[in-house]
């Protein structure tokens, strides 16, 4: 299960840091830019972490920014119902908090 965590974690961390550039591209954002880019280093850092036998420094640290970015999009979602980008940000965050845990629970 680790490793499908860890590996969920890295592609959420690049769709993260895409997800912020591409918000930058579009609407000129630099908050995007700067918050997905953050966050997805930090998923990043917790696969990596993961990878590594730190396993529930990395599990804490997946559960922590997915919680946050659940936090943002969830709320986003259900006030516009528009998948992109806060349908799919609310989704990959709640697969993030579910994984992570499940990570947790089965180390």
């Amino acid at each position: 299960m680790l490793d499908i965590t860890k590996l969920y974690l890295f592609i959420f961390g690049a769709l993260t840091i895409a997800g912020g550039v591409m918000g930058y591209l579009k609407a000129g954002s630099k908050e995007s830019l700067i918050a997905g880019g953050v966050s997805g280093l930090l998923l990043l850092v917790a696969g990596y972490l993961i990878a590594t036998a730190k396993t529930q420094p990395g599990l804490i640290l997946g559960i922590v920014v997915s919680a946050a970015l659940a936090y943002k999009f969830v709320p986003a979602f259900l006030a516009t119902h528009k998948f992109m980008p806060a349908g799919m940000m609310a989704l990959l965050s709640v697969v993030g908090i579910v994984m992570t845990v499940v990570g947790l629970v089965k180390k």
